[in-house]
Formats: C-alpha cells, structure tokens, sequence
C-alpha cells in the first residue's frame, strides 16, 4: 500500500496526469489475485488488496475496503476506481444489501459471485443456470469435464481461459439480465448462480488499449 495520501487539488497547474489505479479489495489471498494481476498494463495500474478472514463478511469487506482506500492514493477524479469482489458464502441477503448500499455511498464497484468465483471460470466453458450448491460443486465440474482438470485455488488458469473469455462474458451477462426479467436481485442469496466478474473484466479490458 502507498504512504498516506496528500490534500488533493485537481485544479493544480503544475499537476501531471498519472495513470489511473484499478484497486481489487479481495476475500480470496490466491485464486482472485492470480487471476486479476493479468490485467496490469501500461496504461493502468492494477492493485490487488486481499484481506483477512475477519473480514470476509460482505458488509464488512465493503467498508473495511473504505478503511483500507483512506491510507493510499485514491483520485477517483483521475479516474481510479475501486471495486470490492466477493462471494455469497454466508452472508444474508440483508448483509449483502447493506453492502451494496454502502458500496453506492461511496461510489465503488461490486463483482459479486454465487456461489463462488469459480462460477466465472466454469463460464469460459458452458452456460449453467441451475443451482450450484457451493465452491466445491462448481470446482468438482471443471475438473470432471476436464476443463481444468489439475485446478486448485493456487493454480494459475488465465492462460486456458483467455480464449473463452468472450464466451464467459456473453453468458455471464446473458445470466443476470435472466435474473432481472425474473425481478431476482443480483446480490442476493436468490441469485444461484450467477457473477458480476464480467464486468469488471470489460472494464479492465478497455485499459488495455
């Protein structure tokens, strides 16, 4: 992390223009950061933030994410952004909306996975909309249709999955307007499955240029 933050000032003359900051504040210390460091370019920098346990709760990820932000050099005027990435685990659906409506105050994102991250791998191969029951069921799938057959959390799987990565968004994104015609909230328990990950996919994807 960067040292505490000066008073900004966009008005400035004499201030250069930086290349913005893509902050990823993640619940998962393998899978998440060895997927999401790829998309660090030369014209955006990338900081992938895992965090304890203790926080893994959707509400308290968003706003220890506040906490963690408050510390380092976060312009969103320059074009910085944060998005908080997680999945549904345990959290209620009262605790996934308090985290959203947080997350809204102060403007970051959410890429949000139920039941698991690995939802959007399994994307890169086939469309699934029937109910997952957990990270487990969705790893069991990779690995027996030989997607990815040698995946573990500490693999690192983006080369394989890269000339999918079009296929994955369409479906990902195909899945949650289904939701919406079903008037089924996105962070919600109700969800299963779906994932958000595309999204902010697209918009990493449209700094790589």
């Amino acid at each position: 992390m960067a040292k505490m933050r000066k008073e900004y000032n966009p008005d400035k003359p004499s201030r250069r223009k930086r290349r913005p900051i893509i902050y990823i504040i993640c619940e998962g210390k393998e899978t998440e950061t060895l997927y999401f460091r790829h998309f660090r370019s030369r014209n955006c920098l990338v900081d992938i933030i895992p965090i304890s346990s203790k926080h893994k709760a959707a509400e308290h990820l968003v706003k220890h994410a506040k906490s963690l932000i408050s510390q380092t050099a976060y312009y969103p005027w320059d074009g910085d952004q944060l998005w908080c990435v997680f999945d549904c685990d345990d959290n209620k659906n009262t605790e996934l909306q308090a985290a959203k409506e947080y997350a809204q105050k102060y403007g970051y994102q959410i890429a949000y996975s139920n039941p698991s991250f690995e939802y959007w791998y399994l994307l890169h191969f086939e469309k699934r909309n029937g109910h997952l029951k957990d990270s487990g069921t969705v790893i069991e799938i990779l690995k027996s249709k030989r997607y990815l057959e040698e995946y573990e959390k500490s693999t690192d799987v983006f080369d394989k999955l890269l000339p999918h990565q079009a296929k994955a968004i369409e479906r990902a994104r195909e899945r949650t307007k289904q939701l919406g015609r079903d008037c089924t909230p996105i962070l919600s328990r109700d969800s299963n499955p779906v994932t958000t990950v595309y999204a902010l996919v697209e918009f990493l994807n449209s700094k790589q240029v």
